[in-house]
């Protein structure tokens, strides 16, 4: 039974050496300098005590966004216009989520909407369709007023555009 731990735990060392070796040679073969041994072994061990730190269990945790309802969407929307530099925004398709407690006062959240380009003119014709041609994402801060909670159209950010085929 001792000489199968001796095995395993001689295995264990084995690797380590192995990993390191690579790492090191590595490192000398990329930036073509000498190896700084003692800052590298300091990395592997800050990443790995910060796999395990308390602070990363909610990242690690993977939760749903809750959908919210806003009182001001014709403002986001026409925000949204303005700073995707699209044509028109569709005001059904907008949707605003967050990962929050709902019960705050103060709400960071992202909105998803459709947005469309102008029409394509070919040879003379205008060819008008009711397809989006992006869909948008931001990220701004909501807060309850008192006609329900709203979008403050003055923090939204524009993270995405992505153009639909």
């Amino acid at each position: 039974m001792a000489n199968k731990i001796v095995r395993i735990i001689l295995i264990i060392v084995v690797f380590i050496i192995f990993f390191e070796v690579g790492l090191i040679s590595s490192y000398t073969i990329v930036t073509a300098e000498p190896p700084n041994v003692p800052g590298l072994v300091d990395m592997q061990i800050e990443k790995i005590t910060s796999i395990f730190s308390p602070e990363k269990v909610n990242d690690v945790l993977v939760k749903d966004p809750t959908p919210i309802n806003i009182s001001n969407k014709k403002d986001v929307a026409l925000q949204l216009e303005e700073l995707s530099k699209v044509d028109g925004v569709n005001i059904d398709s907008l949707n605003v989520s967050t990962y929050d407690d709902t019960d705050n006062e103060n709400l960071t959240v992202t909105i998803e909407a459709l947005g469309y380009a102008s029409p394509n003119s070919t040879s003379g014709q205008i060819i008008i369709s009711q397809d989006p041609s992006y869909k948008l994402i931001a990220q701004g801060n909501a807060a309850y007023r008192g006609t329900g909670l709203m979008v403050d159209t003055n923090t939204m950010v524009i993270t995405s555009v992505l153009k639909l085929y």
